[in-house]
């Protein structure tokens, strides 16, 4: 990260959502976003991450990402999600998964972001698709 980059996210943070399940930027320039979230704690009651949990890193991700894009079109943009979609095809079961945001589209209106999820393995665990609408602040 720039110091411009680390400032902006030290200022704006991941949420209150993004804390409580321990999600850890490692990450983050204009490219790609990445993050860590442990999968203790995120678990269904057989063991296994919740598929939620995926959709949280993923969202997490890539609307901080669309956010931070929307910024350098003007201080007062921002983004807010519109759609998502996920496919699991994997599943943790300990240690950490990592999410890795990448742009597909960036324009003045939309972004598009796919992120892979993957295990401590590098193994894919799940594929989010995450599409952000770019508007005013109020």
């Amino acid at each position: 990260m720039t110091d411009n980059d680390v400032e902006w996210w030290a200022g704006r943070g991941a949420g209150a959502l993004a804390e409580k399940m321990g999600i850890e930027i490692v990450e983050f320039d204009r490219e790609h976003a990445v993050a860590r979230m442990p999968v203790e704690g995120n678990t269904q009651p057989i063991g296994l991450l919740h598929g939620g949990a995926y959709c949280v890193l993923g969202e997490s991700l890539g609307s901080m990402h669309a956010n931070y894009l929307a910024r350098l079109g003007g201080e007062h943009r921002v983004a807010v999600g519109v759609d998502i979609n996920a496919t699991h095809t994997g599943s943790a079961t300990g240690g950490y998964v990592t999410g890795t945001a990448r742009v597909i589209h960036s324009g003045r209106t939309l972004t598009v972001h796919e992120i892979v999820v993957t295990d401590e393995n590098g193994r894919r665990c799940s594929t989010l698709r995450i599409t952000n609408l770019i508007k005013d602040a109020k």
